[in-house]
Order: structure tokens, then sequence, then C-alpha cells
């Protein structure tokens, strides 16, 4: 690869996400790895945000309630693998966070590798890794750095790189970015329960009703305590997974109403932990920032300890339980050496985590060349999997464009205009067919 171009006197960053979820993480990483102690960028950063056009691309709305991540939401565009490839040779950027699901991780790394000149690529993921640990990692392999949230997890992913052969050189320790929020401080007079729902943990409809009716009991057991039911998406929206029965509709079934004391909430998380006197959820990374705050948390054990909910990833933690142990009145104690280990940084190291990251970005940026990228899958290594993980990103197995993928050049102000239209048209119809139309097929298929 030829040497790249001289860099401006601002760093140029691109952050390419595919949910709002990963939006978060991926802002709040670049912002973590472009500045320094002192809280200025070293060297100063030009951010762009950029969101890969899929079923789960957030809307406007959910972009507002992620909260301040250092970037205008009103400049972050919507953009399709080919267009994304396509503005990263334009705009020369030095940097690119690749914050997506595996699939289209690998499919950018690909599509960048076949660029004249590519920039530092970094990626992770964004909370608690317990599926696919094996598929999700090679599917990421090949980035320059490569994120690990804790200690926990940066042995568990050199482990499954080593073992397939692969180059482990590029995982990371750090820490998840959006950590933060005052120490816990109980208030008088406030007692306040929080359950942190997630999009598809569980996903049957007997469980979510369950978890529902438990929670409502919990409120009406302690008619004095403020319960909130923290929902990340309103029906009709999707987060980083599909949420095809939503808490707010089975609210509305749910026999004998709502008691006056409980909530449905929304928002930025962050916010409702400030007011939070202990967190319940089944295994979202809600706890994970309660847990940094030094906020009493839970772990339910309601429906079992398994790899499917994701829950087992707390076992040693201390926080396991059952709603039946907290309508009595228990709290459990996290368990501090298991603490030490998930990166949660309760011990105030926090501002550090990022250091070494950091650090070596830096090194790479001051390489007057860098190396070709070297995904662990090839057309030689995975000659079944990769062709295909491409050709949805309309990307050949050589990492280029599939013939009729690249967009043609505007021609002109009034065609532009007309073809933003019959994107925004577009768009609008793709979105409701895989947020609303998709899952009620889904459901009539089970009927």
């Amino acid at each position: 690869m030829p040497p790249r171009t001289e860099k401006t006197s601002a760093l140029r960053v691109a952050v390419l996400a595919d949910s709002d979820t990963r939006w978060k993480w991926g802002a709040l990483t670049a912002r973590r790895l472009t500045t320094g102690d002192e809280g200025a960028p070293t060297p100063p950063a030009q951010i762009s945000g950029l969101l890969l056009r899929g079923r789960a691309t957030p809307t406007p709305r959910q972009l507002a309630e992620v909260g301040d991540v250092g970037i205008d939401t009103d400049r972050v565009r919507e953009v399709t693998a080919v267009e994304f490839l396509h503005t990263v040779r334009d705009e020369g950027y030095d940097l690119v966070v690749l914050a997506l699901v595996g699939g289209a991780v690998q499919a950018m790394l690909h599509g960048l590798a076949a660029l004249r000149a590519r920039p530092v690529v970094v990626t992770g993921y964004v909370g608690v890794v317990y599926e696919k640990l094996a598929d999700g990692l090679l599917l990421r392999h090949g980035a320059d750095v490569v994120l690990a949230n804790s200690r926990h997890d940066a042995e568990r992913f050199r482990a499954v790189y080593e073992g397939v052969g692969a180059d482990a050189s590029a995982v990371t320790e750090a820490a998840l970015p959006f950590l933060g929020g005052a120490p816990y401080a109980p208030e008088q007079g406030r007692d306040t329960v929080v359950f942190a729902a997630q999009p598809s943990v569980p996903d049957s409809r007997a469980d979510r009703t369950y978890l529902l009716r438990r929670l409502v009991e919990h409120a009406r057991l302690h008619p004095r305590r403020e319960v909130l039911l923290k929902l990340r998406s309103r029906p009709g929206e999707h987060t980083t997974h599909i949420e095809e029965l939503p808490y707010q509709r089975l609210a509305e079934r749910l026999p004998g109403g709502l008691p006056p004391n409980f909530r449905l909430v929304y928002g930025h998380m962050g916010e409702v932990l400030d007011r939070t006197d202990l967190l319940v959820t089944v295994s979202s990374t809600a706890a994970l920032e309660s847990l940094h705050r030094r906020i009493p948390t839970a772990v339910l054990t309601d429906l079992g300890v398994r790899e499917t909910l994701g829950n087992h990833h707390f076992i040693g933690s201390g926080l396991l339980t059952s709603w039946d142990h907290l309508d009595g009145g228990a709290h459990p104690e996290p368990d501090e050496e298991w603490l030490a280990g998930q990166g949660v940084a309760a011990d105030g190291t926090y501002a550090t985590a990022y250091d070494t990251a950091r650090a070596r970005v830096t090194a790479l940026l001051a390489q007057d060349r860098l190396p070709d990228l070297a995904p662990y899958y090839t057309p030689a290594t995975a000659p079944g999997y990769l062709p295909g993980i491409l050709a949805r990103h309309h990307l050949a197995p050589d990492g280029h464009p599939l013939p009729g993928a690249a967009e043609p050049r505007e021609t002109g102000r009034v065609r532009g205009a007309v073809r933003e239209a019959v994107r925004d048209a577009a768009r609008g119809a793709y979105r409701h067919g895989v947020q609303r139309v998709a899952p009620v097929i889904r459901r009539m298929g089970e009927l």
C-alpha cells in the first residue's frame, strides 16, 4: 500500500454505527481515543458521524436520547456500505471507528483494504459479550485495534484469536466508554427501583409478561417506592436487537392496570441512574453502568441462569437473585474480585482505562505507512462464508463494490434534490417494512 498522505493539523475521524447503542459506544469511543488526560483533543479532532442504513438505523429521537456524545446529531447522515467507502476515500479520514454488528465490520474491513490508502481502524463491542463469542470476534479480526471492555474480555478475545492461529496483537483492554456519573448517594425520602428492560432478552411473550407482572406486583407491595420500567425504544423503533413484543404493549393488557407508583420511562440511562436506589435487570449492560457508580444492583434468576439470557455472565458476581428475595427487601452485595475483572472501574481507575488504547492509536497514526489490513477470513480461509457477508453489503470477494453498487455522481442541484427525495421515501418504506410489517408477519407465522 502506498504511503499515507500528509496529515492536516486536525485529526479527521469517522464513526460508522448501525444502531442507537452502537452509535453511543462508537461516538464516545472516538472521543476517548482522541482526547488527552486534560480533556483537550491531542491532536485536535474533527469527528464525523455516519449511520449505516439498515433495520436498526436510529431515529432522530433515539439519537437525541443517547445524550451528548460530542457530535452534532444534525450533521449525522445515513450511508450505505458503498457510500461509506466512497466517503472514506474522498474525505481522507485518519481514524475510523466501526461500531457495527460483526458481519458489517468484516465487510467494511475488506472494503477498506481495497482502498488505495486507508485509515487506522478501531472496533469492539457495545457491552457484555455473552453469545457468539468466536463468530463475533473473528468477524472483527483484521482491525488495527479490537477493544475489550475489561480484563476478562481481553483474555477471552486473545484466547479465541490464538486458538485459530490468528494474530491477537490488536486486542486492547479498555472499558465501556459511557461509564460515568456521580457515585451513588442515598437521599432522604427517595426510594426508587429501576428495571432495565432489554429488547430481546427474554424473547417470549410468557417470559416478558412474567417479568412485567412481577415488577408491577413489586410496586403494589411497596406503595411508597417509585418503580420505573426503563425502556430503550418506543414501539416501531429498533435498537441493536429487534423487539417484537414491546413492554408498552404488554403493559396495556396487564389485568388490573398499573399502580400509581409505577411508570414507564425513556431517555438517557445515566440520567435515570441519577435517581436510582436499586437497578434490576436480566443481563443489561446498564448493570455495569450501575456498578460503576456503586448503585445497588440485582441480576434476576427467575427465568434461570442461562446463556440465552446472558445472566450467566454474572456468575460469581454476587448479584444473582430473584424477585422473591427483592420483594422481601434483599439487596445483593457485589463481589469485589469479580468487579475488578469486569472493567466497571469502581475503584477509581476509569480515568486511565483508555491510556493503552490511545497510545496504540497514536503510534499507528504516526506511521508513514500502515500495514495492509489482514482479516482472518479471506476467500481462501472461508470461501463458503465470506462472499455472502460481503455480498449483503454489495461488495465483491475482493472488497470492491459489486457492479451497479457504486453511486453515480450527481450532475446538478435539481437532480441531486430529486435523488435525495427518492432516497428519503425509500428509506421510510424500508424502515416501515422491517420495523412494523416484518414482525407482524413473523408473529402470524407462529400462530
